[in-house]
């Protein structure tokens, strides 16, 4: 007898219907072979169906069970068959007989038949959606996940034996409830509060402008002069995660396994922070199964690189596609992946290996070709790339010690913030830009016209600081940021007098 169960695999974030054929003849040696391009996790799969089936007191058919994966050319990996597998081979066995084909079916199974957390929920949710399945069935675990998709019912499921009570009708599965993405949203938390940094106005402005724009950010300054505080402190003024982008960061989080089952989505912006030891797959992605790395987990927050000269340069090289493009592009012999890796940079750095070249207090330890050393390993098209450039000074004692009230706190500069982003939301709307930074050159053109003040000014700017094409653009999105703090349609020349505190000069020493 033949059965047909329907299931789901993600390649890269598209999910992919997948048939899962189960035949079961009256005729052969007694056998259990998967076919249709199955990984190692697929071929285990057998043993913990058999297992499951038999300790959820159905019976194990003693007989030639063949299981087909289609379409067969797409390789298939993960343990998410185990329950397509187990429902086929119960219904081709002639143990149930129940209608499947409006619905998907997807869940690891632990050896007692009991449904584990899979991955990639929420991409197979949005397929069966697409696909106009009318229900879903995953682990219970899963199902906060799952139950943001709407148009779909979704059954959270605790076991085999349940699933099978519920085809035969002697058992109730709950339909889960549905959940509103725009609820669940709010503000991302932060470990510092922007009051808590003590002076710093200029470099606060910095992030502020960066934050409202989602403009990459180099800082530099001596050991202790709050670099991470500040980097650890900007997740506290982004503005908020819209639909469409928590829905894309999931997404990431799901299929890599790091959605925790408490979270129903990501309702915040993430911050990496990746230690300089990290690989080049470990920050792009990739593998022998591709999976996705910092920079698209990063995906539509902040990827914070500490002592970034320490990265190794063809790590720091590897940037570059993200950078400029917002997606990684990871080609294997199986076939090319992409991922989407909108990020907002936060580099720091310190100036030299001793890290006190051109502190007043402290004398640098270093000779001068180990400081050039130390800045060329970061390359100057990387450099390029990053928008906003800060020298972060030391605070003054006096400072740390004085009784004087806070600055602005975090909330407050969000709200700012907030405001401008939704400024450059209804700007973009229909278009698959997001913020100022994401502009190409001929959005630039069409959304920042300057004056003829401005241009002459741009001009002279860019003979004086010998500015590269992409900076010169560069100043320009970021002097439409800086517009849109103040709810100004136009750009003027204070704010192109601003954006350039933040262009370093192309020749200068680092």
């Amino acid at each position: 007898m033949l059965a047909k169960v329907f299931s789901g695999t993600t390649v890269g974030l598209t999910a992919t219907l997948i048939e899962v054929e189960v035949d079961i003849p009256n005729e052969g040696l007694p056998a259990f072979n998967i076919v249709g391009l199955p990984d190692k996790a697929i071929e285990e799969s057998k043993e913990r169906v058999r297992a499951a089936i038999k300790n959820s007191g159905a019976d194990f058919p003693i007989a030639r069970i063949t299981v087909n994966l289609a379409p067969a050319d797409l390789p298939k990996n993960g343990p998410s068959y185990d329950l397509p597998i187990a429902l086929g081979i119960l219904i081709a066995s002639g143990q149930l007989t129940c209608k499947i084909d409006n619905s998907l079916f997807i869940g690891e199974l632990s050896l007692d038949g009991s449904l584990r957390h899979t991955n990639g929920i929420l991409p197979l949710a949005y397929l069966a959606k697409e696909k106009k399945f009318k229900s879903i069935f995953v682990p219970r675990v899963n199902e906060k996940e799952a139950s943001v998709v709407p148009g779909v019912d979704v059954f959270p499921v605790e076991n085999l034996l349940q699933l099978v009570r519920f085809f035969l009708g002697t058992g109730k599965i709950e339909k889960a409830r549905k959940r509103s993405l725009k609820s669940l949203l709010r503000i991302s938390e932060a470990e510092f509060d922007f009051s808590e940094v003590v002076g710093q106005e200029f470099v606060k402005r910095a992030l502020e402008i960066a934050a409202a724009g989602n403009h990459n950010v180099f800082m530099k300054g001596t050991p202790g002069s709050g670099k991470t505080m500040l980097a650890r402190a900007l997740p506290g003024i982004l503005p908020r995660l819209t639909e469409g982008e928590s829905l894309e960061v999931t997404k990431i989080y799901s299929i890599t396994g790091n959605l925790s089952d408490k979270e129903a989505i990501i309702t915040t912006r993430p911050f990496r922070s990746p230690h300089h030891t990290t690989s080049r797959i470990g920050l792009i992605g990739g593998g022998s199964n591709i999976s996705p790395g910092e920079v698209s987990l990063a995906h539509r927050g902040v990827l914070f690189l500490d002592e970034f000269p320490e990265f190794p340069r063809h790590v720091l090289e590897s940037l570059r596609q993200p950078m400029e493009d917002g997606k990684v592009s990871i080609s294997r012999a199986k076939g090319t992946v992409v991922y989407p890796a909108q990020f907002l940079l936060v580099a720091a750095s310190n100036p030299c290996p001793c890290g006190y070249y051109g502190d007043p207090k402290r004398a640098c330890k270093c000779m001068p070709g180990t400081i050039l050393r130390y800045n060329q390993r970061i390359s100057g098209p990387i450099l390029d790339r990053i928008d906003i450039h800060i020298d972060v000074p030391s605070v003054e004692t006096q400072k740390l010690v004085s009784d004087k009230g806070k600055g602005e706190s975090s909330n407050e500069i969000q709200k700012r913030v907030q405001k401008a982003r939704d400024i450059q939301i209804k700007r973009f709307k229909g278009k698959r830009i997001k913020s100022n930074s994401e502009m190409t050159t001929k959005d630039v053109k069409e959304y920042c016209p300057l004056s003829y003040e401005c241009r002459t000014m741009m001009l002279s700017a860019a003979a004086s600081m010998n500015l590269s094409a992409r900076s010169y653009f560069k100043v320009v999105k970021i002097a439409r940021t800086i517009a849109d703090l103040e709810g100004s349609k136009e750009i003027f020349v204070k704010h192109l007098a601003e954006a350039l505190q933040y262009r370093p000069h192309l020749d200068e020493s680092f």
